[in-house]
């Protein structure tokens, strides 16, 4: 079993914009590509884990989340960049949807995805990390015993400014963006 990078998608590889509710709001942030490549070249995996309640919710199409995921794909490729998995939670109490519409074990922070990737690709989740911008994010990483990195893109500095503060868990790093994160991983892995 081998540590994992579990990346959330909007706001830390991606620009937050609410709601990706058509192709042309997925924006990559700057250096998030060259951050996952560094991963890559390190032989970490990298995994992508991500709420969609918009999907819930009735904002977009199933069809649409695929279709992002494919952009992604091809951006990160064109770097000489990849993931190794991307895992969602489409489900909210409040879904529009029945079948969305469900107490799950998946909606970050609960653990679901995680356990999910760590049974799919054979991973250690004690010994990985877990990047966002949200304190959903550090909660998650604590939930499954990884260690959590706080982004300061997308809600990153806002949460670590006014949320923060107050939260019993507390991340391992504080980071400029996802390469910056990257960075740090790498040393802390090897240290």
């Amino acid at each position: 079993m081998r540590p994992a990078v579990f990346l959330d998608r909007d706001g830390t590889i991606n620009e937050q914009m609410g709601y990706i509710n058509h192709i042309s709001r997925f924006v990559m942030l700057p250096r998030a590509a060259a951050g996952i490549r560094l991963l890559n070249a390190q032989g970490i995996p990298v995994v992508v884990v991500s709420n969609q309640s918009g999907l819930a919710r009735g904002y977009f199409p199933e069809s649409l989340i695929q279709e992002v995921h494919a952009k992604m794909n091809r951006v990160l490729a064109e770097t000489g960049a990849h993931v190794d998995g991307i895992y969602i939670c489409p489900h909210h109490p409040e879904a529009k949807e029945e079948r969305f519409r469900l107490a799950c074990d998946c909606r970050k922070p609960k653990p679901g995805l995680f356990l999910q990737a760590a049974a799919d690709l054979d991973l250690d989740l004690g010994r990985s990390y877990v990047v966002g911008d949200r304190w959903s994010d550090l909660k998650a990483a604590a939930a499954v015993q990884a260690k959590g990195v706080l982004v300061l893109t997308g809600y990153g500095r806002g949460d670590y400014e006014y949320i923060g503060p107050t939260q019993p868990v507390q991340p391992a790093y504080v980071a400029e963006d996802l390469y910056a994160a990257v960075e740090w991983i790498v040393q802390d892995m090897a240290g």
